[in-house]
């Protein structure tokens, strides 16, 4: 992490004595922090859903819930955020249990201002940049790129992401959950970009694409004449990923007998390929993911107990695009660029109104479903803004415009007395009668629409 990234980050004080709070705001600004200092747990709490912070220091005696409390509410929904607490009545038993519980520091008063400075540093240190902005400014460091292709605002994703960068540092296996089309497999790949096997291979394979007979050499490899086609002897995508790490999309529907070899290869770090007798050492990190419900298999037979504890060691889930509805602009326009300077089209955007509708439309597919509506909509606009029509017919959305009822009968009247005049190939008398009208009323309704029955003699009678 650059220094201009730890020194733009945004701390959360939380103090109820004003002197105390405003001083503790003024030594933070002045080292380059971006501070936030409420005087409540309440407001805290608040503040950290509008504008999640990277570091929260907060004084344990507060008026209504106290500090132990804040950070017990904290910790359930952003178990990666650290807290330091700050106690006039601190002892060694206090600090003991209060980090013990997950409290990240614990400082008695009156203490030494750079002693909490370098609190705060070491806790960036550990913490990844949890906005876009800081992630942008960190832009110099190694590890700026780790996040490629991951676009987001809100603090859900947010929160994700500084869970996994905080995991990429170690070695642990990392089950990621998630409906289809969430980007696990980006995910995936940003925690192996953040991890120190980064310069390592990346090995991806879908277990639900292969067919069962096939799985198990693509995995594990085969020596040459194991079965019938295997005319060479190859390495399986186990091996391809020494030294880096191996994905296991869907790894839910991997059979029962492949989840047996899989559990050996992760208790003992050894592969066997098919027809050999002997082990080969590997050292893969495993990183899994699924969509399916991995304890309802496992009540159901079909996923092995002692695998899935071996997965799933750490846990993180994927949102739905529709629970960060805030994300869609950005992923909209993050989208677009890259779409039109695909196609090599001047295209900027979407329309207000073609936004609000992405912003506010069902996304069953979730974010693939998005690139899918961004793409359509691009191959097909010409114009520089993304209209609504298009979004909407990308999105397979019916147009809903609010018509009055005189303006829906005209555009109704006229479509009809099209489609008549191409059906007849713009004979007026032969329209006329399928319309169950005199030729005098029916050239009437012609004119009043300006239609020409030679136009469509001329087309030939066209496309209908």
């Amino acid at each position: 992490m650059s220094a201009l990234s730890e020194s733009a980050a945004h701390i959360l004080v939380v103090d109820d004595d004003e002197d105390i709070l405003r001083l503790l705001a003024i030594r933070l600004r002045a080292r380059g922090f971006r501070v936030s200092a409420v005087g409540s747990a309440e407001e805290a709490l608040a503040r950290i859903a509008i504008d999640p912070p990277r570091v929260v220091v907060s004084d344990v005696r507060l008026p209504g819930r106290d500090g132990l409390a804040l950070f017990e509410e904290i910790r359930v929904t952003r178990p990666s955020l650290p807290v330091i607490l700050l106690t006039a009545h601190g002892n060694i038993p206090d600090a003991v249990d209060a980090t013990s519980r997950g409290v990240f520091g614990y400082l008695t008063k009156p203490f030494d201002s750079q002693t909490l400075l370098g609190k705060i540093d070491q806790a960036l240190q550990l913490s990844a940049p949890t906005t876009v902005g800081d992630a942008q400014a960190a832009s110099g460091s190694p590890a700026a790129d780790w996040q490629e292709g991951i676009v987001y605002c809100s603090s859900r994703m947010a929160e994700l992401m500084a869970e996994a960068r905080m995991v990429a540092a170690s070695d642990a296996s990392v089950l990621i959950r998630g409906e289809s089309g969430t980007g696990k497999e980006v995910l995936a790949r940003a925690i192996h970009r953040a991890s120190p096997r980064a310069k390592g291979p990346f090995v991806a394979i879908n277990c639900g694409a292969i067919p069962e007979q096939l799985l198990e050499s693509e995995l594990f490899g085969h020596l040459k004449g194991a079965f019938t086609g295997a005319g060479t002897a190859r390495a399986g995508l186990v091996q391809a990923a020494n030294g880096g790490t191996l994905f296991l999309d869907e790894i839910g529907d991997m059979p029962l007998t492949l989840q047996v070899k899989l559990l050996r290869v992760l208790q003992e770090r050894v592969v066997r390929p098919v027809g050999s007798t002997t082990a080969e050492a590997v050292d893969v990190r495993v990183l899994s993911a699924t969509h399916r419900d991995l304890d309802a298999a496992m009540a159901q037979g079909q996923f092995r107990e002692d695998l899935y504890y071996r997965l799933d060691v750490v846990s993180l889930t994927l949102p739905r695009l529709d629970q960060r509805r805030e994300d869609i602009p950005l992923l909209a326009a993050h989208f677009v660029q890259q779409v039109a300077a695909k196609y090599g089209k001047p295209i900027t955007g979407f329309a207000p109104d073609a936004l609000e509708a992405l912003a506010t439309a069902s996304w069953p597919g979730n974010v693939r479903q998005l690139y899918n509506v961004v793409e359509q909509s691009c191959a097909l606009t010409s114009t520089p803004l993304i209209p609504l029509l298009l979004a909407q017919r990308a999105m397979r959305v019916p147009s809903m415009e609010a018509l009055s009822y005189a303006e829906a009968k005209l555009r109704f009247e006229r479509n009809y007395l099209v489609q008549l005049l191409k059906l007849t190939d713009g004979n007026v008398a032969d329209a006329a009668r399928i319309a169950d009208r005199n030729r005098t009323e029916f050239y009437r309704l012609l004119q009043k629409h300006d239609l020409s029955p030679a136009l469509f003699r001329a087309a030939g009678g066209g496309e209908s």
